[in-house]
């Protein structure tokens, strides 16, 4: 019974919240189409169509705003200003004012920025460069200077290797570069990150109702694709073989492209003249203005007068180095807003997975991107975070929270009651002890906060078992990324499946290290194994996903969903959902059929029960189970009183309540055609209840964690025994470890065919004939004993089911699993077929629309 402290869940009340949303939603988008999204073209600029494509006359074109400034003479040194992102052209104004009037400078906005817009087809770093080439050409540049700002300057070096003719020197001016200086120091990586900010930017623009402002925010979406869709490898092949006169400028203190990258640049590139200033971030163009317009003025008249050096010019020293393979040791740590992104990033990540985010902090800390220490705090902000908030949802939910997405996937009421009852025994402690216990924590923290624990009581143990174990988590998986040699730049390599494997070998040590050293510990793990090896164990979306393939393809080869009506007398041929009320109705009365009563959750099932119970002279223990329910859901057998009155008030759904029938369970698979005069039996399975035998000294967990089978299935059948998993059975014992004969809770199925004999078929029929329209499914029989059963005598009818019922004989742990896929297909070929014969004979055949809805609606009275 539950306690007052556990109260059972309650689905919160349903409010229309999400309709109100979805109209402001609706009516944002409608304002915001309206409304003008014209980019405003600013004084003296002008804007041309391109194309996006090396071929100009290529129909995908994409919208150019530029400026002409400074000296009007076509003969004049040629400068092109490619700004950075997010940013325009204007954020040149200031620089351009301070350039000598000698020089033509040419500013434009980069694709999908400023008045280049709207957002094109591409807006990579290669795919500007196309666009500034068909731009010059249009403009009748020959020739110009570019000086590439940031993103700018990888613009700058696709165009160079694209169009080398059209280029006569490179200024980089805090640019962007080679791939192992920028984040993460990985493609794919860095990738990944540059999708998620694309990919949230795109969320909000179509799922928040902003009503037009998000126009203001549209060069964030400029940027996560400029950078989530250049390829920013390539540079350093560009930068390795770049035959131009090139100038660094870079400051020593910006915050996101590091000075080592410039350096790096400068190295590659043997004639690059490289300068670092001393004390400038990232934004020359604002904090520089006046001394970058002469530098940039005496590097034009350098590169004019042949000064400037090309590669052929550069030292054999240089050149030399040039050659050597990029130094790991250069790249710097993580700083400024790169380390504070990188810090907020895993600490979000802790509550998807703090292991994972643990791992990706300690790969961090191997790479030198990061202090251990430092990256130990901020995972740990996530993680005390998280189960802040874990505790909180405990507090001001209650169980109902259980109900609710996404704490109904992470936490079953199981594991919160038996939290609950640790709580109860062992106090506070034991949230410090479940830090260190893989999967304890998530319904330890959650019921402390329904048992409504001290907030400072919670977070004092929380916090020092966090500081005890995040550092080491951090700093071990450090630690071991280093003695491996493994390194974040491998994801771009033929080393990533090697990263991979490092990667969950990690995470398998770090959720099992503890348990390798007890052999409870151990006999978990061996029943991990047994379930991920043993086919009858997998989960039914892993096992039934060719059997779904196989399905698919009959239903093309019937030309429809047939097997729908392979039982006329079922809905859907008892595909599902179908009523077991209805079909016990079906079968009739007589003595195969325990006596039964439905019962409907409407305040008076209880006085109904009790005079059905009264008028038939029972005595428990009596069977109560969902009248629509599969796979064994909902069955409990009532052995007192007590149990049977709480029961039947927290009854959820219409149920059967039924006589329980003693004696050996089989389920017997039976098959008659329409117009056959005898049907047969084509399956037979043996239903055993497993058993553990007591000694008097070890625990029934322990019992069943020395069991070869029953290890396998520990978490179920510490399910079906709640509470008791601490006693000690006395010596000879036996102890049931189920009580319904279902697989999926714990039951053994073994093959019967060879108890079938001619009898036993005939009695069957008698009993099957009884139910018009029924052609195909599984009888589950209880007797006496197996001679009963082969000799049709004294059996009882506890279930009957239609289309979707399986030759459970085929979970035999001696069939294959191909095996048992080509009884599936057997099984389902049938089906379809019988089902085609009667819907020769006027039965109907279920669209699969009006299959979908039914299945919808079963999920969801499930759910509810």
């Amino acid at each position: 019974m539950k306690s007052d402290q556990e109260p059972s869940p309650v689905a919160p009340p349903r409010r229309p919240w999400w309709r109100l949303y979805l109209g402001l939603l609706l009516a944002s988008h409608l304002v915001w189409a309206l409304g003008s999204n014209r980019r405003d073209l600013p004084t003296n600029w002008q804007q041309s169509e391109v194309s996006t494509q090396a071929d100009e006359t290529h129909n995908l074109r994409q919208t150019l705003a530029w400026k002409w400034s400074g000296s009007k003479d076509p003969d004049s040194p040629t400068l092109v200003l490619l700004h950075g992102s997010p940013g325009r052209g204007a954020n040149f104004d200031r620089l351009v004012q301070a350039l000598p009037e000698h020089l033509r400078v040419l500013t434009l906005d980069l694709p999908g920025y400023g008045a280049s817009g709207p957002l094109g087809p591409d807006l990579s770093a290669r795919g500007a460069a196309l666009q500034l080439s068909h731009l010059l050409k249009s403009l009748q540049v020959e020739k110009a200077h570019l000086l590439g700002w940031s993103l700018g300057g990888a613009v700058a070096l696709e165009l160079a290797d694209h169009n080398p003719e059209q280029v006569q020197s490179i200024f980089m001016l805090a640019s962007l570069g080679v791939i192992e200086f920028e984040l993460l120091g990985s493609q794919t990586l860095n990738h990944g990150l540059h999708l998620l900010l694309l990919n949230a930017c795109r969320a909000a623009r179509w799922g928040l109702p902003h009503f037009g402002a998000w126009d203001g925010l549209a060069p964030l979406m400029a940027f996560g694709r400029s950078f989530a869709e250049t390829d920013q490898r390539r540079l350093r092949e560009i930068l390795n073989t770049l035959d131009l006169p090139v100038r660094i400028l870079h400051g020593s203190e910006d915050p996101l492209i590091p000075v080592a990258a410039a350096r790096e640049h400068a190295r590659i590139v043997p004639q690059a003249e490289l300068e670092v200033l001393a004390g400038q971030s990232h934004f020359l163009p604002f904090s520089w203005t006046e001394e970058l317009a002469r530098d940039l003025s005496a590097w034009v008249t350098r590169v004019e007068t042949g000064q400037a050096k090309l590669r052929q010019d550069a030292s054999a020293e240089r050149l030399a180095r040039a050659r050597l393979p990029l130094d790991p040791r250069n790249i710097p740590p993580l700083t400024g807003p790169a380390l504070i992104l990188f810090g907020l990033l895993l600490a979000l990540a802790t509550l998807g997975s703090e292991d994972l985010a643990c791992i990706a902090a300690g790969f961090l800390v191997a790479d030198g991107r990061m202090e251990w220490l430092t990256a130990s705090l901020f995972c740990f902000i996530g993680i005390f975070s998280g189960d802040l908030l874990l505790f909180g949802a405990g507090r001001l939910l209650g169980r109902s929270a259980l109900l609710i997405a996404p704490f109904k996937w992470m936490i079953s009421e199981d594991s919160v009651a038996r939290a609950s009852r640790w709580l109860h025994e062992r106090g506070a402690r034991v949230i410090f002890t479940s830090r260190f216990l893989p999967g304890l924590r998530l319904p330890i923290y959650f019921t402390a906060g329904v048992l409504r624990t001290s907030v400072k009581e919670f977070a004092l143990w929380f916090a020092v078992a966090g500081l005890i174990w995040t550092p080491i988590l951090v700093g071990g998986s450090a630690l071991v990324a280093k003695h491996y040699e493994v390194r974040l730049d491998q994801v771009d390599g033929l080393d990533v499946i090697r990263f991979a494997a490092f990667a969950l070998g990690t995470v398998f040590l770090l959720h099992n290290a503890l348990r390798l050293c007890t052999w409870r510990g151990r006999r978990i793990l061996l029943g991990r194994w047994r379930r991920l090896t043993r086919h009858e164990f997998w989960p039914p979306w892993l096992y039934y996903s060719p059997v779904i393939l196989d399905v698919l393809l009959l239903t093309l080869r019937h030309r429809g969903l047939t097997m729908t009506a392979a039982n006329p007398a079922m809905p859907m041929g008892g595909l599902i959902g179908e009523s077991k009320a209805r079909i016990l109705e079906g079968l009739g009365e007589g003595p195969e059929i325990p006596t039964w009563i439905h019962l409907v959750p409407n305040g008076e099932q209880q006085a109904k029960a009790n005079e059905w119970i009264a008028a038939r002279n029972l005595d428990l223990p009596l069977v109560l189970k969902p009248d629509a329910g599969q796979r064994g859901a909902g069955v409990t057998v009532l052995h007192t009183a007590q149990q049977l009155q709480e029961a039947l008030e927290s009854m959820p759904v219409p149920s059967l309540l039924m006589e329980y029938v003693p004696g050996e369970e089989f389920g017997v698979f039976w098959v008659q055609p329409p117009d056959t005069p005898r049907g047969k039996i084509v399956g037979l399975t043996i239903k055993r209840l497993p058993t553990v035998a007591g000694d008097g000294q070890h625990t029934l967990e322990q019992l069943i964690l020395a069991d070869p089978r029953a290890v396998a299935l520990h978490r179920v059948y510490a399910r079906e025994l709640s509470g008791r998993m601490n006693e000690v059975p006395s010596a000879g014992s036996e102890i049931p470890l189920v009580e319904v004969g279902t697989h999926s809770r714990g039951a053994i199925f073994l093959d019967g065919k060879h108890l079938i004999t001619p009898e036993l078929e005939s009695a069957v029929a008698r009993i099957a004939d009884r139910y018009q329209g029924f052609h195909l499914g599984r009888f589950d029989f209880k007797v006496p004993s197996s001679d009963h059963l082969q000799r049709g005598e004294d059996l009882r009818v506890i279930e009957l089911n239609g289309v979707t019922s399986e030759q459970t004989e085929m979970w035999d742990p001696k069939h294959s699993l191909w095996t048992t896929w080509r009884m599936q297909h057997t099984q389902w070929s049938r089906a379809f077929r019988v089902g085609a014969l009667c819907a020769q004979k006027g039965a109907k055949v279920s669209t699969l629309r009006a299959v979908l809805t039914e299945v919808w609606r079963f999920r969801q009275s499930q759910r509810n």
